[in-house]
């Protein structure tokens, strides 16, 4: 017993190690994105390809959100590359594929599941919360609003009514959706956003 419990405690050190040192090494670096990203390319094709979400998104969210890191599990229990939430994007993906519960910690630590629920709920984000945006640059800059504090959020912007913030949103210049994005009650919706679009055109 206290041999598993000693093997358990030096995979778990050596896990977090490896986080520590990743996030360390996050930099605006074409080079350092591309050797980063370079393992999960093939399954992050596959997951654009299957949900029809551009895949430079795919790969600059998992970038800005884990450094490339699969063992990456914040202090709100966002869990490995997409830092999904059992209980939250998770949860809704479950239940759109008619599963009951919520995926566990062991099935978001694994690369291939994670990007394939990550890339899943900004499918979803798109059809179902930002459905109708026009603007495709628009569409792209709400749903890494959306991925980070919520699509509710974001609309609430605009309207409490999501038909008019839709409606508002496609009626206003891609530099008036940024001046309306610094009204978001998270600061950290803004900043986010940059940081996204950073690595996006670094790509």
């Amino acid at each position: 017993m206290r041999l598993k419990t000693l093997i358990f405690s030096i995979i778990l050190i050596l896990g977090c190690n490896k986080s520590l040192n990743i996030k360390k090494n996050f930099s605006f670096s074409k080079k350092q994105i591309e050797k980063t990203m370079y393992h999960w390319n093939f399954l992050i094709k596959n997951a654009s390809n299957k949900y029809n979400v551009d895949e430079k998104l795919i790969k600059s969210i998992i970038y800005a959100e884990s450094s490339g890191d699969p063992f990456a599990r914040s202090s709100s229990n966002a869990i490995g590359l997409m830092q999904i939430k059992p209980s939250a994007a998770g949860l809704d993906i479950y239940r759109i594929r008619g599963k009951k519960g919520e995926p566990s910690i062991k099935e978001l630590y694994n690369p291939k599941i994670n990007i394939n629920i990550g890339t899943s709920y900004i499918r979803l984000l798109q059809k179902r919360n930002l459905f109708g945006i026009k603007n495709k640059e628009i569409m792209r800059y709400a749903t890494i609003v959306s991925y980070v504090n919520g699509a509710s959020a974001l609309l609430k912007i605009f309207s409490k009514n999501q038909h008019t913030a839709i409606k508002i949103i496609n009626s206003i210049t891609i530099k008036k959706f940024f001046q309306y994005v610094k009204k978001h009650p998270s600061k950290q919706a803004s900043n986010y956003l940059e940081k996204v679009i950073k690595i996006y055109k670094l790509i």
